[in-house]
């Protein structure tokens, strides 16, 4: 049976809007006009609601395997679905590693049996992310690897970098890195400025950040590699990311929302919801990173969604893990902050969620258009209501965002043409 989505708005490349119907038939957008004909259709009612392709965060942690006590593929898509993500790429930091066929195959399967949405696999770079020996590309390409990285942790060796980016430009894959040079993070839990000062704490400098990007846009060039930056968070790298687009190298970056809305003097104490790495920096830091995204320094948007058990983050600030939840609150939170204060327009903002991941990675997902699949998210703009953790669909609670009030919430994701959420019900 065809689907007809009603009275709903999209935007146009104006950031105007106008009023449309879309009708679904499978898992494709079959028509998009006004007035579409409903007779034999399923018919949902978005009057009042934005509809607009399904979100892209290519930065998730889902932790399964060997993490479920925090997350699982299961939870946190659908907590992706409840955040209006219809695809979502998950970071290989798990327990095995995805750095072999079968553990690659194994994660295949338990995301065809349990995930809401559609889930990217990473592989890792090196084989259990030890940064020892690199994995086999060739093989996990096959295998249905999105791109490699060992997110987490940096790679500390220019050699290994350089061999790993050769490897992934003849497979036409993209190496991502966290960038950070283990000899000058201090054994920091935040940033290395005025709030770790006043906490007498040892802090993260900014360089340990900038100088990995600036050695790997190098290895980059030489190896004519598509180089990804995760969740830039300096004005240093931004600045390095920006000649190194000047010059013509093939870097893309991500910024998140938490680094795009708070700083350092945001951090209220030392409480381990605003523990996260990299860790929230400087205001000048967070003024360069809005600037970067705005001039196109920056690509897209992405959530780094890290879930944490209650006990783990109540560990403390110097001794919790690093990391925040973030796909159901990544909408709310930039479209209240940003776009609602005239920072962004709301066509910025979703297209740095939508269309401009898709593009850097060349995927086929983020426009609504006839023909494309059927990955929707209807939104209402004008609903007003607080953060509330305990509604969270993600088994992680850790959010510094708690309480906040927000504008801006999905109401209904559907994915490839069936619905993954609506109001909190989960569709089979």
């Amino acid at each position: 049976m065809k689907t007809v989505i009603k009275n709903g708005v999209l935007l146009d490349n104006q950031n105007s809007f106008k009023k449309a119907d879309i009708e679904m038939e499978g898992r494709v957008i079959t028509k998009i006009g006004e007035d579409l004909a409903t007779e034999n259709c399923k018919v949902v009612d978005a009057k009042g609601l934005l509809i607009t392709a399904g979100f892209i965060d290519l930065h998730v942690h889902l932790r399964e395997p060997g993490g479920e006590h925090k997350e699982t593929i299961e939870s946190g898509t659908l907590a992706a679905a409840r955040g209006g993500f219809t695809t979502v790429a998950a970071m290989p930091n798990t327990r095995p590693v995805p750095d072999t066929v079968d553990h690659l195959d194994a994660l295949n399967r338990k995301i065809e049996e349990t995930a809401h949405v559609r889930v990217l696999p990473y592989a890792s770079i090196t084989i259990r992310e030890a940064g020892k020996e690199l994995t086999d590309f060739s093989s996990l390409k096959q295998a249905g690897a999105f791109a490699f990285t060992d997110d987490g942790v940096g790679i500390q060796e220019a050699g290994m970098m350089l061999e790993a980016m050769k490897r992934a430009a003849a497979q036409d894959m993209a190496i991502v890195a966290h960038c950070e040079d283990n000899s000058l993070i201090n054994k920091g839990s935040v940033h290395e400025g005025r709030f770790s000062k006043e906490q007498g704490i040892n802090g993260i400098p900014s360089v340990c950040e900038a100088v990995h990007i600036a050695r790997d846009i190098l290895l980059a060039e030489a190896a004519d590699c598509h180089y990804h930056v995760c969740h830039i968070s300096t004005k240093e790298s931004v600045r390095t990311v920006r000649d190194a687009k000047r010059a013509g190298i093939r870097v893309t970056a991500e910024v998140t929302p938490h680094h795009l809305l708070l700083c350092e003097d945001d951090i209220p104490g030392l409480d381990a919801n605003y523990k996260m790495n990299p860790p929230l920096r400087g205001r000048e830091d967070r003024d360069a990173l809005i600037e970067g995204l705005l001039d196109g320094t920056i690509d897209f948007i992405a959530t780094d969604h890290a879930p944490h058990g209650a006990e783990e983050k109540a560990e403390g600030m110097q001794l919790a893990p690093f990391g925040i939840v973030g796909l159901e609150t990544a909408f709310p939170l930039l479209y209240t902050e940003l776009v609602k204060k005239e920072v962004l327009t709301l066509k910025q903002l979703v297209d740095f969620l939508t269309i401009k991941p898709s593009e850097s990675f060349s995927l086929p997902y983020g426009e609504l258009m006839e023909g494309a699949i059927a990955d929707i998210v209807l939104i209402d703009l004008e609903a007003e209501k607080e953060i509330n953790v305990e509604e969270f669909a993600s088994k992680g609670k850790n959010t510094p965002f708690n309480e906040k009030k927000c504008y801006g919430w999905p109401v209904m994701t559907i994915s490839e043409g069936k619905i993954a959420w609506e109001k909190g019900r989960v569709q089979q």
